[in-house]
């Protein structure tokens, strides 16, 4: 587990750059650190897409189900968490309802944890938006069956303060501290024993982030 900030942006409709061997750059860079702080590349962050990025980047398609090619397309990059440097902010397509229901969520979840485990509870509805394995928008994410225990004890409808909205700015503006998780727990309550089973990526105060 890991313990630091990291830049990325979140759309749910947006198009992908194609990384392959040969390619450079800072997307490359993204994919490089990204792996490599997950444990599956040991070479340089240099923006360099050589023959270990190759082989990095088979081990995390094929430890996630992907098709094993070596090259980080569209849905490699999603289950990377991370946005092609060719698209958009996500804030342009992002209505101030959103903002508002997003921030609602941040209090009512993680009200009292450190401003970037606020940030990372944002960013954990935003990934969701951007995977294939969640509804597409953020009321979607939000109000999907089950998701979220602040939904079923009515602590949605609270009214969020400064920081909680925000930090749901932050996170619509690209700051994903989770490093493009989309689950999270705080270990002392989670009676979940399905929870546990997840990929364990970042904790920030008493919430740990995770992956599939």
């Amino acid at each position: 587990i890991v313990s630091s900030g990291f830049y990325i942006n979140h759309l749910s409709h947006i198009s992908y750059a194609i990384s392959r061997y040969g390619s450079s750059g800072e997307e490359v860079k993204k994919i490089q650190d990204k792996l490599k702080r997950w444990g599956y590349y040991n070479g340089s962050v240099d923006g360099i897409y050589g023959t270990k990025t190759v082989d990095a980047v088979k081990k995390f398609q094929r430890k996630n189900g992907l098709k094993v090619d070596g090259i980080a397309g569209e849905k490699t990059l999603a289950k990377l968490g991370i946005q092609s440097s060719k698209n958009t902010s996500n804030s342009a397509n992002t209505t101030s309802s959103d903002i508002k229901l997003l921030s609602r969520l941040i209090y009512a979840e993680a009200r009292g944890e450190p401003y970037e485990g606020q940030v990372a509870v944002g960013a954990v509805v935003l990934n969701r938006v951007a995977s294939s394995s969640f509804p597409n928008t953020i009321s979607g994410v939000i109000y999907q069956s089950g998701a979220f225990d602040c939904v079923d004890d009515g602590q949605i409808n609270l009214s969020p303060d400064k920081t909680a909205i925000s930090a749901a700015k932050d996170a619509i503006n690209g700051w994903d501290p989770s490093y493009g998780c989309t689950f999270y727990f705080n270990p002392d309550t989670a009676t979940s024993k399905w929870i546990w089973s997840k990929t364990q990526v970042v904790k920030i105060g008493k919430h740990i982030f995770c992956t599939h």
